[in-house]
């Protein structure tokens, strides 16, 4: 049998090739999609984390093409050595204070959909929402988000962040979301069914997470696909949250979006 290449791509349509850069500890690069930038300050295999000038973190994938090193696009690759690490982080790479209070919660708030969404977001980010003084609370789902965002009376002062599950275009959740105008309201969303969707199979052990079809309720598809206990959903997720260690845990779709909330609650 002939052989062909499988890349059928006319070669005029080829990207030019792009240096490959070590994640050096203090190199600063901007992220071409969100134009975030600030200096690495950590490496792990599929990510690196972002310092910027006012001290905000974000997690972004190492993929090709998805930085620039003085306006000029590169790929950032793992260090040969791993990089220098500060010593001691929170959960969600942040650098640790210790012995730090609790500040006096903002007006400011980031609702989520459910009770695990809340209990992620606490697992990972819960040491700098402390810091930062901002309550996550959960809303049950998202049909009423329009009633529940004016009767939170959002203003420069008190600025809400949703996080929503789903949210891709032509779900329920997009168009109830394009609902939502106010410049003091931002909704972001992640592409998962459910957020147990959020946490990467390898950290439980799974080849990954099965296709449920249609109609049929998500998570007693998933727990009857992998064997586990499909009349006590609360268990399983129970079982799943302990093995969430720190944000290495997660996929990159989700923590992108809670950095953002964050950023975007407690920006002055």
């Amino acid at each position: 049998m002939r052989s062909y290449n499988p890349d059928l791509t006319p070669p005029w349509k080829k990207s030019a090739p792009v240096p490959e850069v070590p994640a050096e500890h203090d190199l600063v690069v901007e992220e071409v999609a969100t134009g975030f930038c600030g200096a690495v300050i950590r490496c792990e295999a599929g990510t690196v984390t972002l310092e910027d000038r006012f001290g905000k973190h974000r997690v972004f994938p190492l993929e090709p093409r998805g930085f620039l090193l003085e306006g000029k696009v590169v790929t950032l690759v793992r260090p040969a050595s791993g990089g220098p690490v500060r010593p001691t982080r929170t959960a969600s790479g942040s650098i640790a204070v210790p012995g730090a209070r609790a500040r006096v919660a903002r007006a400011g708030r980031i609702y989520v959909e459910g009770r695990h969404d809340a209990e992620l977001v606490e697992r990972v980010w819960g040491d700098d929402l402390r810091i930062e003084g901002v309550v996550v609370e959960y809303l049950e789902g998202v049909d009423d988000l329009p009633a529940i965002v004016a009767e939170f009376a959002p203003g420069p002062d008190a600025r809400l962040g949703v996080l929503v599950d789903h949210l891709v275009p032509g779900s329920k959740e997009s168009r109830i979301a394009a609902q939502v105008t106010s410049p003091d309201v931002l909704v972001v969303g992640h592409p998962y069914i459910d957020v147990w969707e959020a946490v990467k199979p390898s950290s439980l052990g799974i080849p990954a997470w099965p296709a449920v079809p249609r109609g049929q309720d998500w998570k007693t598809g998933v727990c009857r696909a992998l064997g586990w206990p499909s009349d006590n959903t609360g268990a399983v997720w129970r079982a799943i949250l302990e093995r969430v260690h720190s944000y290495k845990d997660l996929e990159p779709a989700l923590l992108g979006r809670v950095e953002e909330l964050i950023d975007f609650v407690t920006a002055p």
